[in-house]
């Protein structure tokens, strides 16, 4: 079965069969492991905070913690004992802090080079390696060009973080022991196969795009008004005005301005998210059909936007709120398994 897992598509970076044999059974607490899954979501990400507070003062400890993008950098956080100074930056997040970690650049392979936020997070954790953790810890991330799955297991936990948060188009690829990785939420979003993987027993996993309601039916018939007008290409003397007022008022803040807020056209931060947003539903719904959690939390999230940041407290709000509604669930599917 393990040679079999190894043989997939899913690439548990630098895991080999005596690894995943070697996982502990029983963590000396009278209970069986507890895997803990934090879902991708960006901005939705904080709700994660939330649970694990709840779930710590129920002490409902998980022994194996796997996260995809921004479930990544706060299961991260936690398992380097860094969860209350993530959630203190969190909470001071403004509109203007935001723009100021948005360092543009043009040319490269992403919007943004990371580098502020690289800076910030190598503050907190330094240079921790994910193999040095009290606990086991993956974060999920994906092989450009290939598509792997691609299991983050051990090396530098920042470098991990940054590579399974890194949403294309927006931060560049990072580098990691020969391959390029993006975004895990490509593959995974909600990697309940890797608890699985681990040894867990029981597996939580906190779906940050369960209250999307509504989404993803079918339109049969449709067409267009008799209103609808075709798109006007601009004339070469318009575009080169056009340009010329960007640079005459800075590129790099009218595209700061473009991703954080649009006119009433969908602009192309919305058009990029929605639609990572729509593949990401899809591709939750299948996984989790195929293997679902043992608890499924589910924040009620959908409210706050993919790059709202500065709704850290909210965000952690509804992530307390939804954890102590799955407690009871929690602690009898652990008694049973005694």
């Amino acid at each position: 079965m393990l040679d079999t897992l190894l043989r997939r598509a899913n690439i548990a970076d630098g895991m080999t069969t005596s690894d995943l044999e070697s996982a502990p059974v029983d963590p000396g607490r009278g209970r069986p492991l507890i895997g803990l899954v934090l879902g991708s979501g960006a901005a939705r990400g904080f709700a994660h905070i939330g649970v694990l507070q709840v779930l710590l003062e129920h002490d409902i400890v998980p022994d194996i913690v796997i996260g995809t993008s921004m479930g990544a950098l706060v299961g991260g956080s936690y398992a380097c004992n860094q969860l209350g100074t993530l959630e203190t930056w969190a909470r001071s997040l403004t509109m203007r802090r935001i723009i100021g970690y948005m360092d543009v650049r043009f040319g490269g392979s992403g919007l943004i080079s990371g580098g502020r936020l690289a800076n910030r997070l190598h503050e907190s954790i330094g240079s921790l390696l994910i193999e040095d953790l009290p606990m086991r810890f993956a974060a999920i991330a994906t092989e450009v060009g290939t598509g792997h799955e691609v299991w983050l297991t051990r090396g530098s936990l920042s470098l991990a973080l940054r590579a399974s948060y890194a949403l294309p188009g927006v931060f560049p690829p990072v580098h990691i022991g020969r391959r390029w990785l993006v975004d895990g939420a490509l593959v995974n979003p909600v990697p309940v196969s890797a608890a699985r993987a681990f040894g867990a027993r029981v597996v939580i996993a906190v779906n940050l795009e369960a209250d999307r309601f509504g989404r993803g039916a079918t339109i049969p018939s449709h067409g267009a008004d008799p209103g609808d007008t075709p798109p006007i290409t601009p004339t070469a003397k318009a575009r080169n005005g056009f340009l010329g007022l960007r640079h005459m008022f800075g590129a790099e803040r009218a595209l700061k301005r473009e991703l954080i807020a649009g006119p009433a056209r969908p602009s192309f931060s919305t058009v990029m998210i929605e639609s990572f947003n729509i593949m990401q539903d899809r591709l939750t719904r299948m996984r989790l059909a195929g293997d679902p959690p043992d608890i499924h939390i589910t924040p009620r999230i959908g409210h706050v936007g993919w790059l709202e940041f500065h709704r850290a407290a909210e965000a952690i709000a509804v992530g307390r709120a939804a954890a102590e509604k799955a407690l009871d669930s929690i602690t009898e599917t652990i008694a049973e398994l005694r």
